[in-house]
């Protein structure tokens, strides 16, 4: 060999053959280093999307259920088993509480339904943000849904778990309430 200053220069050719498992042996070393960053970005990206889908069902849960409750009004006989049925639409997808949740540790108690006779589960709120609310100089009766204290289930994939829970904020549907 000649000693250049710094290099080595090889005096005689590699083998064809050796080089290309010496390149194979390179190409596993770099499929390594790249592979752990791409998984946790793909399930970064997976357990993202679980949670705006949940997000979403959750939304659209809360307004098929303040469209039902809506419909009657909170002083009509029969009243409280619209709400309860509306709670099991919230939660189920149905009215008769059966299946499982539509969002995984979804519950009844995560559901509640504030109107002019009942608004002290809402929290913050008063008998006079729902009784003669007036809208473009017209007094109506509001009816809101929401859904509180809901915690997000990760599914526990490696990389993206986190350290603590993720409790999504309250989501609520108001509508304006029939049937006087």
């Amino acid at each position: 060999m000649d000693k250049t200053p710094g290099f080595f220069r090889v005096s005689r050719p590699v083998p064809a053959a050796t080089r290309r498992r010496l390149e194979r042996g390179v190409a596993a070393v770099e499929f390594a280093i790249v592979l752990v960053p791409l998984l946790i970005i793909a399930f970064g990206a997976a357990e993202y999307g679980r949670a705006i889908y949940q997000f979403n069902t959750l939304v659209k849960s809360v307004r098929g259920a303040v469209r039902m409750v809506a419909s009657t009004s909170a002083t009509s006989p029969g009243y409280s088993s619209v709400v309860d049925k509306a709670k099991c639409m919230a939660v189920y997808g149905n009215i008769d509480c059966k299946g499982s949740p539509l969002a995984p540790g979804l519950a009844i108690s995560n559901i509640k339904v504030c109107d002019r006779v009942t608004w002290s589960d809402c929290s913050g709120k008063s008998q006079s943000d729902y009784l003669n609310v007036a809208v473009s100089g017209i007094n109506i009766d509001l009816v809101a849904v929401r859904v509180s204290g809901y915690t997000y289930q990760y599914l526990g994939l490696p990389f993206v778990t986190p350290q603590s829970s993720v409790n999504f904020s309250t989501i609520e549907a108001v509508m304006m309430q029939g049937g006087n």
